[in-house]
């Protein structure tokens, strides 16, 4: 059975590029039936917190990424380790350093001197015939892994294709510090053994761990997984994702107005392809999702297109769900939407064409709550279109909207006044819209205008267009 995982650090939030190995492994694992693994990898005990694991947490959750199991937590796993270790050190594959700071600086400096690639130089490694000095005095000692000095090590990767290292060039890594903790490198190893991972896929900045990782899986006798090491994404620009570029916490795009659905797709698409196919659901992409067709090259990261798929997204959401989105955001930026006032769901359906980011929309149904003032309607505007002219016929429109019935107070209701209202004052349609418009929203276009005031109560409309700049409340007569 296919068993991936993914296993990040909770040293920081979960950002665009983790999410993506996370979203493909998760799909791999869908793909073939099989089991997706959680893993916290929180051995970095100064700088993992638990606020960066909840957000990790969050982040998959949100995504819609749930894992078969965990998460599991590597803290909680200290003993396992040492257990391994300690059998290692009985059979040879590892072995104690006593090499302290300083001597590795100046063999660092010396081979560097040298011309040479920077690398311990085996000096407490046991060899056969090999005599070594008595350990000194107060040093405590490091752990080693035995590296193979012969041969290679070399796997088929599922991204990158074959890939090859010389055993020669991987010197003795540590995999214990000299206060007992296990490094990175054992950790992962041991864990992927134990979880029984069958394939292991994540970002191309750990390919040079993979050969480690192998050799100590070969010396304990574990099966070694398939590989695949994906590009790294980088902003529009090609260079390093960064903050400026959208680095940043996955929970961001949720409290940026972008539907998970569509990040999901997005990511799907950032390095992966399946045809000319651009939007797709989630479970078409778990359909295809094969491991193959990944790009062996940097993909990089374009707003404008999660922007666009956004808003097919938000376009192919119910007017009550969004509604349901859109209510706690209007909240919190304390929008008041009072009982008898505006439907949100029918106000979502006029706007939601129009919406890029759940932000966005919220931005734009505010014109159904918020009071508009006539005095701060732009200056230009007010000119051109708030003129005497236009201040009789809002009079005569004021007037039939009064008499329009509550049963008849709808899109045909309110479409019947406006077109008998352009047949009296013999005008055209966008003189008396804009006005409408302006006097009701506070801004000069909007959806269809009967539509637009057909989600309004009728006697706030009505109140709404008896206002006119520099007088307050009061309006043209009617009459």
């Amino acid at each position: 059975m296919v068993r991936t995982r993914f296993a990040p650090s909770p040293t920081g939030f979960l950002h665009i590029g983790g999410a993506r190995t996370a979203l493909f492994a998760w799909a791999y694992a869908r793909h073939h039936d099989g089991t997706f693994v959680l893993r916290i990898e929180d051995t970095d005990l100064e700088r993992s917190t638990p606020e960066a694991t909840q957000a990790i947490l969050d982040g998959m959750r949100w995504l819609g990424l749930d894992p078969d199991e965990g998460p599991f937590y590597q803290t909680r796993r200290m003993d396992r380790y040492r257990e391994v270790i300690a059998k290692m050190l009985v059979d040879g594959s590892a072995y104690h350093c006593w090499c302290t700071r300083e001597e590795l600086d100046a063999m660092r400096a010396e081979q560097e001197a040298l011309g040479m690639k920077p690398r311990y130089d085996g000096r407490w490694r046991p060899e056969p015939g090999r005599a070594l000095p008595p350990p000194p005095e107060g040093v405590q000692p490091v752990v080693r892994f035995r590296n193979p000095l012969e041969g290679g090590t070399a796997w088929n990767d599922i991204v990158k294709g074959p890939i090859a290292f010389d055993n020669v060039e991987l010197d003795d890594l540590i995999i214990a510090r000299s206060d007992g903790t296990p490094t990175y490198n054992f950790c992962v190893v041991v864990d992927d053994w134990d979880m029984r991972i069958t394939h292991v896929i994540r970002g191309d900045d750990h390919v040079n761990n993979t050969p480690r990782q192998i050799n100590i899986l070969r010396a304990l006798g574990a099966p070694v997984p398939e590989y695949g090491h994906l590009p790294m994404i980088h902003g529009p620009d090609g260079q390093k994702l960064s903050k400026r570029h959208g680095a940043v916490s996955v929970m961001q795009y949720d409290d940026d107005g972008y539907l998970p659905e569509a990040v999901v797709n997005y990511l799907a698409r950032l390095g992966w392809s399946h045809g000319d196919d651009e939007i797709f659901s989630r479970q078409q992409f778990v359909q295809w999702f094969d491991g193959t067709h990944i790009s062996r090259s940097p993909s990089r990261f374009d707003f404008d297109k999660l922007r666009w798929l956004n808003n097919h997204y938000l376009k192919q959401c119910s007017d009550a769900e969004l509604a349901g989105l859109l209510a706690p955001r209007l909240q919190r930026a304390g929008v008041r939407m009072p009982d008898g006032g505006a439907d949100l769901a029918v106000a979502c359906g006029l706007l939601k064409e129009r919406a890029q980011t759940l932000n966005e929309l919220a931005d734009m149904t505010r014109l159904f709550y918020d009071d508009p003032d006539p005095d701060a309607i732009a200056p230009a505007d007010r000119d051109k279109h708030l003129t005497e002219s236009a201040r009789a016929s809002i009079a005569e429109f004021a007037q039939r909207l009064s008499g329009v019935a509550p049963g008849d107070w709808n899109a045909a209701g309110i479409s019947a006044a406006i077109k008998a209202t352009l047949a009296a004052r013999a005008i055209k349609m966008p003189q008396l819209a804009v006005p409408v418009r302006l006097l009701v929203f506070g801004v000069a276009q909007t959806p269809s205008v009967d539509a637009m005031l057909a989600s309004m109560p009728r006697d706030t409309v009505i109140e709404r267009l008896a206002r006119w700049p520099g007088e307050g409340s009061a309006g043209p007569s009617v009459g």
